[in-house]
């Protein structure tokens, strides 16, 4: 046995980075019983947390899964609803519509995707939307909702879902989870940070109160912050703002709505967007938007006269620069969450984030030499990885045709990074999409952003024109007939839930 194992880690910050640190973490220490390793998560009663990361994408179910949640016991604890994806309104240009939905457009044809034979038979004419075959688009469409299966059908196994969910709850869920197997949680502040003189590595942290709390790994979760990262490892911040201009929000709880709809809702202002997350017990709201260009009390304004139900608060105020740290791993401090960095939480990538980041830290995960190479590669996939969420998040921005406001004016004309202006480029000229870094988004979301936003190839494939084009035509006749009527069985989102995972009511 090695003496050279971590023996105490240490986690700054609760709320939901935090506490999907800690419950992973617990779970694997809690396994290796020759070689305990103790837990403490530090939370603080006077800071309080962002909390506007309820809408999630499909791998939460597969964190959720790795520590052997009960599935419906989540659900209710979390006063969860499903997703199938975001509709995105007045992007492209006001009044318009789509669908980012979690699947495909249907199976592969030689190894290509059904959106290029689509092109083909939409230049020809007679094609419906390329939406028409999406699973999970058609499903929200139609407000149903029922999970997919396993058996490899074209129509019931092609799609995905994620979950919107109470974070708050969420994160007292994991706290119960990761305290039944043995993490600590302190509560304090804290004010000091102790470092050992030879090579700066944290040794400690000093509480408000005087407590002084030891460790070997120590993992800033301590939001935008950054008590360790930053103010003890000094990791540099990198700003996006000239990419990506929004830099406030507002959010406001509104009354349960009465219909539940099966996914998030991005509806573009004059100067950002407002999202709208439905949960079983209220909504979920808020206002992204650039202050350069709106001022606070016109943004809160725009918020609530956008809500569908009554508001239960008054707006909360959030100030952000989006960006990241150059280093998220420095010595013996790992930073998570928004600690980490921030990226507006346009395609709700935020707990994402945490999930890949929690990830990463225990496949890399350290002795108390802390080799320098694992904290390299831990920081090399971490930057790739924010870097093609910028660049997706940033797509959304820059072909837009609005021109109602300076600041869709502005959008439209700014300089974007040249990973970006290359796919953008090569989409609109051969109707081809590449995929940068695994890390990102994949082939069929970049489809169904470009394609939604109005973006119009060129040409295509041309080895597509080896194939019949009635046989072709046939194919997508049949895929979406048979899409159609599967959504015509699948049960009521709002049904579903109350049959099946029906929340208890708070009180």
């Amino acid at each position: 046995m090695s003496d050279k194992n971590i023996r105490k880690i240490v986690i700054v910050g609760g709320g939901t980075a935090g506490w999907m640190a800690a419950a992973p973490l617990a779970m694997l220490m809690q396994r290796r019983n020759a070689s305990p390793c103790e837990i403490v998560v530090i939370e603080s009663p006077e800071i309080g947390t962002i909390g506007v990361g309820e809408a999630t994408l499909p791998t939460i179910r597969f964190y959720n899964s790795s520590l052997g949640l009960d599935g419906a016991d989540f659900i209710k604890r979390t006063q969860a609803s499903f997703k199938l994806g975001i509709e995105f309104r007045d992007w492209g240009h006001l009044g318009h519509r789509f669908f980012h939905g979690f699947g495909d457009f249907g199976p592969r044809i030689e190894n290509r995707s059904p959106i290029m034979y689509w092109q083909r038979l939409q230049r020809a004419g007679g094609m419906a939307s390329y939406e028409d075959w999406s699973t999970a688009t058609m499903m929200a469409r139609a407000n149903a909702f029922v999970p997919p299966t396993a058996d490899g059908s074209p129509v019931a196994g092609s799609y995905s879902y994620a979950f919107h969910f109470d974070a708050s709850l969420y994160a007292l869920y994991l706290r119960d989870y990761a305290e039944q197997r043995g993490a600590v949680r302190v509560e304090g502040t804290v004010v000091d940070v102790e470092q050992r003189p030879e090579d700066g590595f944290v040794t400690a942290v000093r509480l408000k109160d005087g407590r002084r709390v030891d460790g070997d790994l120590f993992i800033d979760c301590s939001g935008f912050r950054g008590l360790l990262i930053s103010g003890a490892m000094k990791s540099a911040y990198e700003d996006w703002s000239h990419w990506l201009p929004c830099d406030s929000a507002q959010a406001v709880p509104s009354a349960r709505a009465g219909k539940l709809t099966p996914y998030t809702t991005s509806t573009a202002r004059a100067s950002g967007w407002q999202w709208r997350i439905p949960l079983q017990h209220r909504t979920g709201n808020g206002h992204v938007y650039c202050s350069g260009f709106m001022k606070d009390d016109e943004a809160s304004r725009v918020l609530l006269e956008g809500l569908d139900t009554a508001a239960l608060d008054s707006p909360r105020q959030l100030r952000f620069t989006t960006g990241r740290r150059r280093e998220s791993w420095v010595k013996n401090v790992v930073a998570l969450g928004l600690a980490s960095g921030f990226l507006e939480p346009l395609e709700s990538t935020s707990i994402q984030l945490i999930i890949d980041g929690v990830g990463r830290l225990v496949q890399f995960f350290p002795d108390s030499d802390f080799k320098p190479s694992l904290a390299a590669e831990f920081n090399r996939r971490m930057a790739a990885q924010y870097e093609a969420i910028r660049d997706f998040i940033i797509l959304h921005y820059k072909i837009t045709q609005r021109t109602d406001s300076e600041f869709w004016k502005h959008c439209a004309a700014m300089p974007i990074p040249d990973t970006l202006a290359h796919q953008i480029e090569l989409f609109r000229a051969t109707g081809r999409v590449t995929i940068l870094a695994p890390e990102g988004f994949s082939e069929s979301s970049h489809e169904a952003i470009l394609l939604g936003l109005g973006a119009t190839p060129q040409t295509y494939d041309p080895f597509v024109d080896a194939l019949d084009e009635a046989q072709l035509r046939a194919h997508f006749a049949r895929l979406r007939a048979d899409i159609a009527h599967f959504v015509a069985r699948t049960p009521d989102h709002g049904d579903f839930i109350e049959r099946q995972v029906r929340a208890p009511v708070p009180n």
